[in-house]
């Protein structure tokens, strides 16, 4: 995006891409479909430790709305909403066309891209910016924009590179840590109920409280799914920081205490089966274990304290996490470059004129849906326009 926009606003633009066709993060997104854009902008569920103001003006810069309209009028890709999910998608559904695409327009915009190369280093020279490549030779530059992603999939290219730089050039980096990864247990307590998968609400034991909901997946290692993944930076990061353990608290249901608590009490059914009307059978039998219930035992006829245990384990579980995938799965890094130190409507170094940041190494993350794609191409695009106008066309 970046080299599209820079490229079109007159720049001599060359992009230098380590992998031998690039996109590799929007091929694997979606599951191969790739949600290319949220239907709804949620600034409010972005993770940063930087302001929040600055973050909001960011995304501000280029709306969902003219995000939207240029895929689709300016890339021809028409977008469809997946209602469940509020998630747009090309119509379609390859993630390989939005990521070809994207390459297309920047040749035809007339930027130069060179893959199968790795730079090595980027520092200030006397007629601007000095690019290093693999190969020991040097590329100068009036102006350089680092789009190099965290540290997220690192089998896709992203190994740290533009953090690396921005350190080096004494810039504020924000602690990093995996973001939207899946979590992990062991013993593997619940091993027994993977694959299935339903709709839950997640809320954390840290201040302030965040509250998940979506899907939720148990998986051979332990547990997955838009849910989990969007409250698991709250886990990576004690681990990261060696802080206190949070905890996470499911409600396995739509249901809240009080509304179980006028289930258990009425009716002639029993225990199992008023579970297994809200949830799958397996993990009804697996809760009514723990909270030392038959299943053929009459609603009505609880003891207070069987009750008491069964309605804590229904809406207040405690998910015995022990880890997380880390960066090999994390669908985002978070943390990264201080969002202070770029200016919001161009993404240039606030401490060096001519150097551009976007995209992931900022210290910026959204939920899953397509957020984190919202803010690559907002910031990306940003970046295009403040460098190209930074370096004058024959620079």
């Amino acid at each position: 995006m970046a080299a599209l926009v820079a490229a079109r606003a007159g720049g001599r633009v060359l992009l230098i891409e380590r992998t031998h066709e690039g996109g590799k993060k929007i091929l694997i997104s979606g599951g191969g479909r790739c949600n290319i854009l949220p239907s709804e902008s949620r600034p409010d569920r972005f993770v940063t430790d930087s302001s929040p103001n600055s973050l909001r003006k960011i995304l501000r810069g280029w709306p969902l709305d003219d995000q939207r309209a240029f895929f689709e009028r300016e890339l021809n890709m028409r977008l469809v909403l997946e209602p469940e999910t509020g998630k747009l998608f090309p119509e379609t559904n390859r993630a390989r066309d939005v990521r070809d695409g994207l390459v297309r327009s920047v040749r035809q915009a007339g930027a130069q891209l060179m893959f199968d190369t790795s730079v090595t280093d980027v520092r200030m020279c006397a007629h601007g910016w000095a690019v290093r490549g693999d190969g020991g030779s040097e590329i100068e530059a009036a102006a350089v924009i680092l789009a190099t992603g965290g540290l997220s999939v690192p089998n896709t290219g992203s190994d740290g590179l533009g953090l690396r730089v921005a350190q080096q050039l004494e810039h504020t980096v924000h602690s990093t840590f995996p973001a939207l990864t899946p979590l992990t247990t062991g013993p593997r307590v619940h091993g027994h109920l993977a694959g299935i998968s339903l709709s839950v609400i997640i809320r954390s034991s840290t201040r302030p409280q965040l509250t998940t909901e979506g899907g939720f997946l148990f998986t051979h290692r332990g547990y997955s799914g838009p849910a989990v993944l969007d409250s698991s930076h709250v886990v990576t990061r004690s681990i990261e920081a060696e802080s206190p353990r949070p905890k996470l608290m499911v409600q396995w249901t739509t249901l809240h205490r009080e509304a179980w608590e006028a289930e258990l009490g009425s009716g002639r059914r029993t225990v199992g089966n008023l579970l297994a009307r809200s949830m799958p059978w397996r993990l009804a039998q697996q809760l009514l274990n723990e909270a030392t219930i038959s299943a053929e035992t009459p609603a009505r006829l609880l003891d207070r304290q069987s009750k008491r245990r069964l309605l804590a384990l229904l809406t207040e579980y405690e998910l015995p996490w022990t880890g997380n995938e880390g960066y090999k799965k994390a669908e985002v890094t978070g943390g990264g470059v201080a969002l202070g130190e770029v200016h919001p409507g161009t993404m240039e170094s606030r401490r060096h004129p001519g150097l551009f940041m976007c995209g992931e190494m900022l210290d910026a993350f959204g939920p899953i849906g397509g957020h984190n794609f919202q803010w690559a191409w907002a910031t990306g695009r940003a970046a295009g326009l403040g460098a190209a106008a930074c370096a004058k066309p024959e620079d």
